[in-house]
This record gives C-alpha cells, sequence and structure tokens, in this order.
C-alpha cells in the first residue's frame, strides 16, 4: 500500500525537498498550497499523514491541527522552528502526534512518519471489526479501534494517546498508573519526552469525561501516577 502524506508548509523550498526526499521511499505526497483550504482539501484528499508547519498565512498550523483532528484520528506530525516546550505543548492540545523542530534531518522525519502509519495502520493497529475491543467499567464504555468512549446515552471521539491513556489507567485499575508506565506506553518510540506533555494529555482525558458529564475521574497520586475515580458508580 503506498500511503499519501500531505505536507502543509509554507516554505516552498522546505516542502519541495521534504516531498522529494518521501517519494524515495514509495509514498504520495501532496502540498498544500492554499493555506486558507487546509481542512478542505484533507477532506477531499484524504491523506494518511500530515505534516504540518505552525507559521503558516492567516491561521497557524495549532489551528488546522485542531480542526482536522475534529474530523480524523489521522496522525498529525509538527515540524517547525519554534523549539520551546510551551509549542510544543500547544501542539499535543491541539491534537498532535509528534513534533520535530528545524533543522531536522530528513532521516529523522521518515523514521517518524513510519512510525506513526505502523502505529495507527500497520502491525499495531487493528485488525478489523471481528477483533474489536472493548473497555469497560462501571457503565463506562471504550471502543479503542473507533476512538470512542461511551457513558449512559452520551458517547465522544478520543484521539489515540487519549485511548491509549485511559486504556492503561482504566485496566490498572483499582492500582496506581504510574507515570513511567504511562510514558512507556504512550512514547515508546521516543528517546525523551517532557514530563508536561503527559500533564497535558491527562487534562485533555479529564476534559472529555467531564464532557459525558463525569467529573474527578481520574485522580493524581502525588508522586507516583494516576488512578481512576469510579464514584460516579454511585450518583
Amino acid at each position: 500500500m503506498s500511503y499519501k502524506i500531505m505536507i502543509v508548509e509554507d516554505d516552498k523550498n522546505i516542502a519541495k525537498l521534504l516531498s522529494e526526499y518521501i517519494e524515495r521511499y514509495e509514498y504520495q505526497t501532496l502540498i498544500v498550497e492554499e493555506f486558507d483550504r487546509v481542512l478542505e482539501v484533507f477532506i477531499e484528499e484524504k491523506p494518511d499523514l500530515v505534516l504540518l508547519d505552525v507559521n503558516l498565512p492567516k491561521y497557524d498550523g495549532y489551528f488546522w491541527c485542531a480542526k482536522i483532528r475534529q474530523k480524523s484520528i489521522c496522525p498529525i506530525i509538527f515540524i517547525s522552528a519554534r523549539d520551546s516546550e510551551m509549542n510544543q505543548v500547544m501542539a499535543i492540545e491541539s491534537g498532535a502526534d509528534d513534533y520535530i523542530t528545524k533543522p531536522f534531518y530528513y532521516e529523522v522525519v521518515l523514521a517518524k512518519i513510519k512510525g506513526q502509519l505502523r502505529r495507527v495502520y500497520g502491525e499495531y493497529a487493528s485488525k478489523g471489526i471481528d477483533t474489536e475491543r472493548v473497555v469497560q467499567i462501571e457503565g463506562l464504555v471504550m471502543y479503542p479501534e473507533r476512538s470512542e468512549l461511551h457513558f449512559q446515552d452520551k458517547e465522544i471521539g478520543l484521539s489515540k494517546r487519549e485511548v491509549e491513556l485511559l486504556e492503561v489507567i482504566i485496566k490498572k485499575y483499582p492500582k496506581v498508573a504510574t507515570r513511567e508506565v504511562l510514558l512507556e506506553k504512550l512514547w515508546d518510540d521516543e528517546s525523551f519526552v517532557e514530563e508536561n506533555t503527559l500533564n497535558v494529555n491527562i487534562t485533555r482525558v479529564r476534559k472529555k469525561l467531564n464532557e459525558l458529564g463525569i467529573e474527578s475521574a481520574v485522580e493524581t497520586v502525588r508522586g507516583s501516577g494516576y488512578r481512576l475515580n469510579i464514584t460516579w458508580r454511585n450518583s
């Protein structure tokens, strides 16, 4: 299968060089040139992965990342000259799966692409509806392959990382899911991850649970990690 990579980069030279390098490895590439139509192009072209710059005309990459994430769980990798921790946190909050700072090595970009495609579509991905997993506890039901979370008569979509986080926390109950276990599960292909990145993702999981009407479902165990609090069963 030839995967399609969508490149959203306003530096035409960088976009061209990225496209040429990626296509050497039998991927298709699509360079976006109309930066006010990023979401429209995404919907029309249905790429398998998006490479996204932060500094773009009119709307920045965070804006477009959030818009794409509302429509798809397609992997999104930021490539940006902004190298601060806050920029990386903002990318994660917007729904990104990875963040690469400029200047970069093309080999690293390709490795990141391969890793994300493998996680979402390859040997680590779901093998079909017949083997669909269900993770549930006290009326809270999660379908990892669908990236859906259900509670009573409500349902909400989750990002891939939110699914992975919540699955670990649920399966560890009533024990604590340590920070080390969560980081190993989520970023096993990373050599270094900012501690604050995990905090940001936990905040996103809590927000999704709140939207289902479940408050204080994930409690922080100081110095250790996180534990599920199923007090909603008595409500």
